[in-house]
Parts: C-alpha cells; sequence; structure tokens
C-alpha cells in the first residue's frame, strides 16, 4: 500500500451527474477532487450517475490530485451498488472512497471487506483503496477512535451540517458559531475529538464545507480556526474556495523557512562535528529534540505542498 504523505489542503466536491463540473475540475488545482454521489445527486439520477463518476475517474486529463468518490451512507439502498460499480469501471484510477455518515467502525469494516473483495476480482493491489470516514453525529463522535484506529481509514471528516443538526445547534448557517453562543468556540470540542483520534492513529483530519461559498472572506476565516488547530485541510465547494484553502492549510512562508533552519542547525549540533549536544541555542532561541518534532510538521507540510525555500540555510556561525 502506498503510505506516502499526499497534501489534502482543498478536498473539492464535485457532483457526480454533472460531465460539466467535472471536466472543469480536471484543472483546477485542488489536492483532492471526489465526485459526489451521495447528496449532490438526486435520488432519481444516482443510477445513471455512477457510470459517468467511473468513467471520468478512469479518464486522462487529471493533475496530481487524489481521486475519489463519495458514496452514499449504508443506510440507503445504494451504497454497495454505488462501490462496485465505480470500482469495477474507474481501472484502478480510484484513490479513496468517502463514506457519510459513519456512526461505528461496523461501517468502515463492511466497506472494507467489499473493496477487498473487489480488489481481487479487478486485480487491484488490496488494500490501494483508501476510506475517508465523515463523522457526521453524535453517535459518530462517541466512537470516533474506533473508526480512526480501522487500517482501512485514511482521513477523519467533520460533516458540519448534520454535526449541528445532531447536537440540536440553534442556528442555520453551516460553520458559524450559533447566535448566543459568544465566549469559545462553539465546534471546539468537536474539532479537538476528530483531531486527536486522527492523530492517535496516523490519519489525516480534514474539515468540511463552508456553503457561503463565494464568501471567500468569511471562508478564510472559519478555514484559519481549524488550520491553527492542526487540521491538514478542508472540504471545498466552489473553484473560488480554492486558493484560499491551499493558502491557509500551507505553512506561511517564514515559518516554512525556519523549520528548515531549525532542522539543519539540530542535525548539525547533535554530531559529533557539532559537539554532539542534545540542546542549544539558533540566535535567541533554545531548541531540541521537541524543537525538531515541531519543525518536522511544518517542514513536512511545506515540502509537499511544493513549497521552496527563500531563506539562506544554516552555517556553523550562523546560530551564534
Amino acid at each position: 500500500m502506498n503510505t506516502a504523505y499526499r497534501p489534502r489542503r482543498t478536498c473539492l466536491s464535485v457532483p457526480g451527474s454533472s460531465r460539466k463540473f467535472i471536466d472543469k475540475a480536471k484543472g483546477l488545482p485542488a489536492d483532492q477532487v471526489f465526485l459526489d454521489l451521495e447528496d449532490a445527486v438526486a435520488p432519481e439520477a444516482k443510477a445513471a450517475a455512477r457510470p459517468v463518476v467511473a468513467a471520468a475517474l478512469a479518464e486522462s486529463g487529471w493533475g496530481q490530485q487524489m481521486r475519489g468518490v463519495r458514496v452514499n451512507d449504508w443506510t440507503t439502498p445504494w451504497t454497495h451498488a454505488d462501490v462496485i460499480e465505480v470500482v469495477a469501471g474507474a481501472a484502478g484510477a480510484l484513490d479513496v472512497i468517502v463514506l457519510p455518515k459513519v456512526t461505528d467502525v461496523a461501517h468502515v469494516s463492511a466497506l472494507d471487506l467489499l473493496l477487498t473483495q473487489l480488489e481481487h476480482t479487478h486485480g487491484l493491489e488490496v488494500g490501494r483503496i483508501g476510506i475517508d470516514a465523515q463523522i457526521e453525529d453524535a453517535r459518530g463522535l462517541s466512537q470516533v477512535d474506533a473508526i480512526a484506529a480501522h487500517p482501512r481509514v485514511h482521513a477523519l471528516v467533520l460533516g458540519p451540517a448534520d454535526m449541528m443538526a445532531s447536537l440540536n445547534m440553534r442556528t442555520l448557517v453551516v460553520g458559524e458559531q450559533p447566535e448566543g453562543y459568544d465566549i469559545g468556540d462553539a465546534f471546539h470540542h468537536v474539532f479537538m475529538a476528530i483531531l486527536i483520534a486522527a492523530r492517535a492513529h496516523g490519519k489525516a483530519a480534514i474539515d468540511g464545507p463552508y456553503l457561503k461559498v463565494r464568501d471567500t472572506d468569511a471562508f478564510r476565516a472559519v478555514a484559519g480556526r481549524s488550520a491553527a488547530l492542526g487540521y491538514d485541510g478542508k472540504w471545498v465547494l466552489h473553484p473560488d474556495q480554492i486558493a484560499a484553502g491551499n493558502e491557509i492549510f500551507s505553512p506561511r512562508q517564514a515559518d516554512y523557512d525556519h523549520a528548515e533552519l531549525i532542522l539543519e542547525a539540530y542535525e548539525w549540533h547533535t554530531s559529533t562535528a557539532g559537539g554532539a549536544r542534545g540542546a542549544v541555542m539558533l540566535g535567541d532561541e533554545m531548541i531540541d529534540e521537541a524543537s525538531r518534532k515541531m519543525a518536522l510538521v511544518i517542514a513536512g507540510k511545506g515540502r509537499a505542498a511544493g513549497m521552496q525555500r527563500q531563506a539562506p540555510p544554516f552555517t556553523p556561525d550562523s546560530g551564534r
């Protein structure tokens, strides 16, 4: 299984029944594109949308995006046909299946068993197709650690609208603070529960969509909160949100440059040539093993995003 880190700063949702939107998505700079067979497709149109999605995923013209499909959840009559038809028709081009409304690890296990059979049937690498598990209600949140622990799960995704309905939040604006909650962040516990479960098991954590698609300033504010906590990215529903999302979920240039400097300085100072020291000064800042771990996170995300260093590299004299 390919476990190399791939950026997920922006995950673009595209209606699976629209060739126009699918063709446009191929040229957009989102890190992930998934074709939606769930909420974006009416019940009467789902069967006709499946071959469209499968063929589109297998076509040429895609860039480096991760390619995925969101199927319908297991409480519906459509899930098994969604998975069987898309996996069979996508010819190995499918990277991930987004499974909505996951309330128990059994939902993931059922999809894992079906995917394993299909991978054997179609000569695909077993385990290659990942699962993004959407956590969308109180039951799913209460089971999030077990869900994250499943080896087929690659990411946990917050489903904010259904979560807000499940919690009976008194608002109709997805992602915004409910009126009257004026201290702190009403979503903080939800964000942190998903993030902690994801990180405990080495999985990605993805924030859900912001529905006011033309309000880029509001999108930046909402996305900035989950980015600050450490989320890997956010769903986007409109091309106008992609540039902002890619920027927000990438390290700031100064932070990326400094992270690379810390890694170089620490490597040198802990070497025999550098004195084999475990804690040293880098300018006015003391760095140690914990500093290295923090710098690895920032540098890793910057490298995955294709950032180029703009500050000079470390030299033994530069930290004095």
